[in-house]
């Protein structure tokens, strides 16, 4: 019974750092950044300090194909809405995606061809911010959308 009590004595210390890393661990310098300021209401980058070891993309050097570009829904009735409440409307501006309650700016490592954009975007949106890889194709006059994480792909049409 004794030794039972000291080995609960021994577990118990043995578990009672408050910390749940390793005080040895040292391989956090990958971990990625989860609170990034978000962008503006307006869609420009969040501002940052000079003290920030990383630099934002500038937004004015980058513009979506002109064949991308204009209002984008997933069914027709997010074209002709006049209520607000066009859920799958996706209206590609010059330099940002505009979502029903978001909008997404492109990150520095977006890819651009003539009739298709992929990498990852930052988004900003109901008071959050998050990146997330997004791959824009125009195929048969539709826009093809595929996003990661979850993986997930979207048709859209074109409004008129």
């Amino acid at each position: 019974m004794r030794t039972a009590a000291l080995a609960l004595c021994l577990l118990l210390a043995a578990c009672g750092s408050r910390s749940p890393v390793a005080k040895g661990a040292e391989n956090t310098a990958e971990l990625p950044t989860i609170n990034k300021p978000a962008s503006s209401p307006h869609g420009e980058p969040p501002k940052t300090g000079t003290s920030s070891a990383r630099s934002e993309p500038a937004a004015t050097s980058f513009a979506f194909p002109a064949a991308l570009q204009g209002r984008w829904g997933l069914t027709p009735m997010d074209c002709t809405s006049t209520r607000g409440d066009a859920k799958g409307l996706l209206v590609i501006g010059p330099g940002t995606l505009q979502f029903y309650e978001s909008r997404a700016l492109p990150g520095a490592d977006v890819q651009v061809t003539g009739d298709s954009v992929a990498g990852t975007f930052d988004f900003a949106g109901e008071g959050q911010s998050w990146s997330k890889y997004q791959s824009l194709q125009l195929r048969d006059h539709k826009l093809i959308r595929t996003e990661s994480n979850p993986t997930a792909s979207f048709s859209y049409a074109q409004c008129g």
